[in-house]
């Protein structure tokens, strides 16, 4: 391997490194609102069904 494919191959591992630190995150947060929403739903449907009519 010559001196620039090593360059251009480092490279491109940070930058897949630096998609991953940005993305993975977001996802995170995303998949925890969802169980929140879904939680709180669950949780009023609930209360709903607990009240008397």
């Amino acid at each position: 391997m010559s001196y620039i494919e090593y360059v251009v191959g480092a490279y491109a591992v940070f930058a897949a490194y630096l998609a991953w630190d940005f993305l993975a995150p977001r996802l995170r947060i995303g998949r925890t609102r969802r169980a929140i929403a879904l939680r709180a739903r669950r949780e009023a449907a609930r209360n709903q069904q607990d009240k008397p009519a």
